[in-house]
């Protein structure tokens, strides 16, 4: 029986990305970064002129769209061939040229937001007077810029700050490496004897194994390796943090949380909040807990044993074809519209389905504006790489309906909203699966997952947030970073969320050091609110049918056109209060009332 995971050339084509929709060659693409690079002057002959006239304000600002978009094109296929596979040194290559000339860009446009800032806010009321017509669509992007007064400096110290960027990416970039290219796993012996390739794409699989001695090996082995990096791991991720704080500190800011969600204009206090919240309902995670205990039979509940379905009689094996299938039923409840979109994403080389060996682990959909969106996936025929499908599929028609309606420069949704979208899709998958399942054994397994669901997201997410929070914090007081001190506030995190029932077993504590999203700070936090927010929307296009979906669709076509919080008041959703994370946790209360029972 072969268990290793194939090279890229010996996948089946028919389940690639259609990445030649961007550049049909690799020479396309040569082409396009010469020009591009070419073109850069074109922007720079702006600078100390945004003064001038309302004119030449107006031409610059499209001028930047312009070569912006031509620059989206040009990073975001070198960045996805690589993705394809990170040990091709061609496309490790480009990606890194890409990058190169995305810093590039950015220090030459550094002049734009400074000068626009320093134009006497008279003056710039009198340009946009004057060409009223043209400059309306600027009107929710003046708003951010001038938000951001503050912390805008002077152009020179904006290019200086343009140019540590690259120098500021680097410990993303060498966990990347490291965690992608570099890292291998030892592998899994079955009953048999068998050896199984242990990967990250395979891992949580091998977690759901209902032989408790796979899913301990395949625990303890991948964090053996993390253990044998613990040194580089801290050091990498303190490098990230302390690259925060200088950010922050030079632009002003409070802290590194203020200036992550600043952008988005979110208040601090909708992070705070939802850590208190969560805080209060973790005792509803801790009878969870001892339910899993108690259901699986064992002495001691052990971290492997967190992920294995409390209902392994039910049969859950779902190939690709068949998840899809599922996943266009069960969202049909949003319309002919919707529906249309989502048919001609999956049949159109929009998704990368399969895993090959070096490629990016995990799930992610990205595209750019005049293109259309584009998924990854390592599908594994699980019932988790179905809902994965419906995931990334919110995220890339949220992308597909603002890109229809919205121009290029309100094209991109903050992450604040964008996990709203595809855990919406999540939420309606498995209401629909609650619905049309009459098998008993089924449905405890359906609502099993969806407990796991709010464990894996509503709670794990706060978690993480809740670290980032205290690293942060701990950098800011100028107080080191070691493997040794993160791994006990990892550890201390996880009795406090877990509760009495479990064993913290002692490799859960380098869990820190895996996940990439640590390396994009104050992230995570937006999954357990959108969560929150995807729960009540989807309960209320359930419940109210065509206003709703009127409403939900308002939302996903525009983009980033207002700020986060008002986009979802629209949709009927306040996450400046407590209410919608309440609500989910009461969710959460009665599913594990029906479970028990």
């Amino acid at each position: 029986m072969n268990h290793s995971i194939p090279e890229r050339k010996d996948t089946d084509p028919r389940f690639h990305w259609h990445i030649e929709d961007y550049f049909k060659t690799d020479a396309d693409w040569e082409a396009a970064y010469a020009a591009l690079e070419s073109s850069i002057p074109e922007i720079t002959a702006f600078s100390g002129k945004l003064a001038d006239s309302a004119e030449t304000l107006l031409s610059c600002l499209r001028k930047n769209e312009e070569l912006s978009l031509k620059l989206d094109h040009v990073y975001t296929y070198a960045a996805m061939r690589m993705h394809e596979d990170s040990a091709n040194a061609f496309y490790q290559g480009m990606a890194s040229r890409a990058e190169m000339l995305l810093i590039r860009y950015s220090s030459a446009i550094s002049f734009l937001t400074p000068e626009i800032i320093a134009i006497p806010e008279e003056k710039l009321a009198s340009f946009r007077k004057e060409k009223s017509a043209d400059f309306a669509i600027y009107d929710h992007f003046f708003h951010t810029l001038l938000r951001q007064k503050a912390h805008t400096l002077s152009p020179a110290e904006e290019n200086l700050l343009a140019k540590t960027a690259e120098l500021g990416g680097a410990p993303q970039q060498i966990f990347t490496m490291l965690n992608d290219a570099d890292i291998r796993f030892p592998a899994v012996k079955n009953a048999e004897g068998e050896e199984m390739e242990l990967t990250k794409g395979r891992y949580v699989t091998f977690l759901e194994n209902p032989d408790r001695s796979i899913r301990k090996q395949a625990f303890q082995n991948l964090y053996s390796v993390y253990s044998g990096q613990k040194n580089t791991l801290a050091a990498t991720y303190s490098s990230s943090v302390k690259s925060d704080v200088f950010f922050a500190e030079a632009r002003n800011y409070s802290s590194a949380m203020e200036m992550a969600l600043s952008d988005d204009n979110i208040p601090l206090s909708v992070y705070d909040n939802l850590i208190d919240t969560v805080n209060q309902n973790l005792p509803l995670l801790h009878r969870y807990v001892s339910i899993r205990k108690k259901k699986l039979g064992v002495e001691e509940l052990h971290m492997y044993d967190l992920y294995v379905p409390l209902v392994p009689d039910a049969d859950v094996k779902i190939p690709y074809e068949e998840a899809k299938k599922t996943v266009k039923e069960a969202l049909s409840v949003m319309g002919a519209e919707y529906s249309a979109a989502l048919e001609h994403g999956m049949e159109s080389g929009w998704i990368d389905v399969y895993e090959n060996k070096g490629k990016r682990g995990g799930a992610y959909s990205w595209g750019s504006y005049g293109v259309h969106p584009f998924v990854l996936l390592n599908h594994n025929d699980t019932i988790n790489s179905m809902f994965t499908l419906a995931h990334e599929m919110g995220h890339a028609l949220h992308s597909f309906f603002t890109w229809k309606k919205q121009p290029y420069l309100y094209a991109d949704h903050k992450i604040f909203v964008a996990e709203v979208a595809s855990t919406c899709n999540e939420a309606l998958l498995m209401e629909h699966l609650l619905k049309t399942t009459e098998d008993k054994t089924m449905r405890k397994y359906l609502i099993n997952y969806f407990l796991e669901q709010f464990r894996g997201t509503l709670f794990r997410q706060t978690m993480f947030a809740e670290f980032e929070k205290i690293t942060h914090s701990m950098a800011e007081k100028g107080e080191p970073l070691t493997w040794e001190g993160m791994n006990q506030i990892y550890h201390d995190l996880n009795v406090k969320y877990f509760g009495d029932d479990i064993v913290i077993d002692p490799e859960i504590d380098i869990e820190w050091a895996r996940i990439p999203h640590f390396y994009n700070a104050f992230y995570v936090y937006q999954y357990a609110t959108g969560y929150s927010a995807a729960i009540a929307l989807s309960r209320k296009i359930l419940n109210e049918g065509q206003p709703a979906i009127d409403a939900y669709l308002d939302f996903l076509s525009k983009g980033d056109s207002e700020y986060s919080i008002d986009l979802l008041k629209g949709a009927g959703v306040d996450l400046s209060t407590a209410e919608p994370i309440e609500k989910a946790m009461q969710l959460f209360k009665e599913l594990l009332d029906e479970f028990e029972s």
